[in-house]
C-alpha cells in the first residue's frame, strides 16, 4: 500500500532533520547545483520531460547557483522549458522562505490536513509544488541558511531529485572528512516559530475537498479521519490555519 499524504509529509520533515550541512558557501552551492544537473541529464526523465531549471539561493535572496537544462524554444516553437518555469521555481522558493520547510512537506501536509492554500495563507506568489528544499546548518537550528530548488513539472520527482543530491553530497563530505554520515539518532525535526491556532475543523465537519469529485460519504469519512490523525501528529505543527490566526489577530486589535 502506498504511503498516504500524512506519511509523505512526515517523511519529508524527517529528511530536513537528517540532512544538515556542517557548512555552506558559494563553492558548495555550485557543486550541489552541478550534481543535480548531472543527475537529471543522466536520468530517464531527461528523455521524457527534457528540461529542468535549478536554483540555489540564500534565505535572504542572493543567488548562488542558477542554470537551465534545455532550451526555451526552437524553430518549431517547442521548448524544453516553459516560459513560466522560473516564476514557478521562485514561487516554490518563496514557500520555503515563508514556512522554513520544504515545499513538498507543505504540499503533502496541507493535503493531509484537508486545507486549501488560502486557509494556510500560502497563495498569490507562492507555488505549492515539491522541489524546493531548505539547507540547514548542523549548529544553527533557528532557520535555514539557503534553499536548493529544481523544477521540471513533477512535484514528487523534483523533490526526490533534490533530496538524493543533498544526501549524496553530504555522504561525500563525510567520506572526504573521514567522519560518519549524519545519523538518525537524536535527529529532531526543524521547527520554525510559527504561530499556532486552534484548527477550524470541528466535529462532523470534513476537511476541504476542493478538486475532488464523486466522493461518497464513506470516502469522506476516511479522508476526515486521516486528516484528524495527521493533525494530531507532531509533524503537522509546521503548518497552521491562516484564517484562524487572522481572526485571532482581529480580535486582539
Amino acid at each position: 500500500m502506498p504511503p498516504n499524504e500524512g506519511e509523505l509529509a512526515t517523511q519529508a520533515l524527517q529528511e530536513e532533520a537528517l540532512y544538515r550541512f556542517p557548512s555552506f558557501d558559494a563553492d558548495a552551492a555550485v557543486m550541489l547545483g552541478l550534481s543535480i544537473r548531472k543527475r537529471f541529464r543522466s536520468s530517464s526523465r531527461h528523455v521524457k520531460v527534457r528540461g529542468m531549471i535549478i536554483s540555489i539561493q540564500t534565505i535572504a535572496g542572493h543567488t548562488l547557483f542558477s542554470c537551465t537544462v534545455g532550451n526555451l524554444g526552437g524553430v518549431d516553437g517547442a521548448g524544453d522549458v516553459s516560459l513560466d518555469s522560473w516564476a514557478c521555481l521562485e514561487g516554490m522558493i518563496a514557500v520555503v522562505r515563508k514556512t522554513g520547510h520544504s515545499s513538498y512537506y507543505v504540499e503533502k501536509g496541507m493535503n493531509a490536513m484537508g486545507k486549501t492554500p488560502r486557509q494556510m495563507g500560502i497563495q498569490g506568489e507562492y507555488k505549492i509544488n515539491g522541489g524546493a528544499f531548505p539547507i540547514w546548518l548542523e549548529n544553527a537550528p533557528c532557520c535555514p541558511i539557503a534553499v536548493v530548488a529544481c523544477y521540471s513539472g513533477s512535484s514528487q520527482d523534483d523533490h526526490h531529485m533534490v533530496v538524493t543530491a543533498v544526501r549524496d553530497y553530504l555522504k561525500k563530505l563525510a567520506r572526504d572528512s573521514a567522519i560518519l554520515p549524519p545519523s538518525t539518532m537524536g535527529a529532531s525535526a526543524p521547527s520554525m516559530p510559527m504561530p499556532m491556532a486552534p484548527q477550524s475543523t470541528g466535529p462532523g465537519r470534513p476537511p476541504s475537498t476542493v478538486g475532488r469529485r464523486h466522493l461518497n460519504s464513506r470516502s469522506l469519512d476516511r479522508t476526515y479521519k486521516a486528516s484528524q490523525e495527521w493533525m494530531a501528529d507532531p509533524a503537522s505543527r509546521g503548518l497552521h490555519d491562516h484564517d484562524e490566526y487572522d481572526r485571532h489577530e482581529e480580535y486582539r486589535d
